[in-house]
């Protein structure tokens, strides 16, 4: 997720140019990303610009111009983070139109959703968009077998195996709160109830080899 910030804040500021000519980035995010048929800066780009971060990020993405496409990439989630999918409708919330970027921040008052994403305003940027338009928030995984970390991990561990714990349980469907790196509560919750869902692991918020089984078939399935 901060890899995919990282690689959109990059390009803020790229943007279309009026009148005939085009803008050469533009061009080059749709011909990377396998949109081969794009050869103008004034097709709708936002889902052509996300596509390109998501593929320079090595994460999963989606390969078609309608924005609502991304609503099958990746898990859902109801609690977003910074490096989240969003996505918008637009004119009709029962059209097929909408807006994609990656989820920066809410307002403090909630009306508004800071979004890092290309076509806004005909150019990369971040914005606020109206809340009442979100269609749904995607968490995205790499294009890459996830590994697990080794056991066991609990309560007071700390680390870059936590991180990919805590990932992990997200991708599940477990809110494990911030990857931090830091094993708290919130962890300890999310695996207690991985654990109370399997039937048999015994719950006690640890990551142990038998947790550590299931949550991988959890993830391969």
């Amino acid at each position: 997720m901060q890899e995919l910030i990282k690689i959109a804040c990059a390009e803020i500021g790229v943007k279309e140019i009026p009148g005939q000519a085009h803008n050469a980035r533009i061009l080059q995010y749709a011909s990377e990303a396998g949109f081969q048929d794009v050869k103008d800066d004034e097709t709708a780009w936002c889902s052509i610009f996300l596509s390109w971060c998501c593929l320079k990020a090595g994460l999963k993405r989606s390969t078609k111009l309608n924005a609502r496409s991304w609503l099958a990439v990746g898990t859902v989630t109801t609690q977003p983070e910074p490096g989240d999918i969003i996505v918008y409708w637009r004119k009709a919330i029962e059209s097929w139109e909408g807006h994609v970027g990656i989820y920066m921040g809410t307002s403090s008052d909630g009306s508004r959703c800071y979004t890092l994403g290309g076509n806004q305003a005909n150019m990369v940027s971040i914005s606020g968009f109206d809340s009442s338009k979100v269609l749904g928030y995607r968490r995205l995984t790499t294009e890459k077998q996830f590994i697990l970390p080794k056991p066991p991990l609990k309560k007071g561990s700390k680390g870059a195996t936590v991180v990919q714990l805590q990932d992990a349980l997200k991708i599940a469907g477990f809110d494990a709160g911030t990857s931090d790196g830091f094993f708290g509560e919130k962890t300890a919750e999310a695996l207690r109830m991985m654990q109370s869902q399997s039937g048999f692991l015994k719950i006690d918020g640890v990551y142990g080899a038998k947790t550590k089984d299931y949550l991988e078939s959890l993830l391969q399935a």
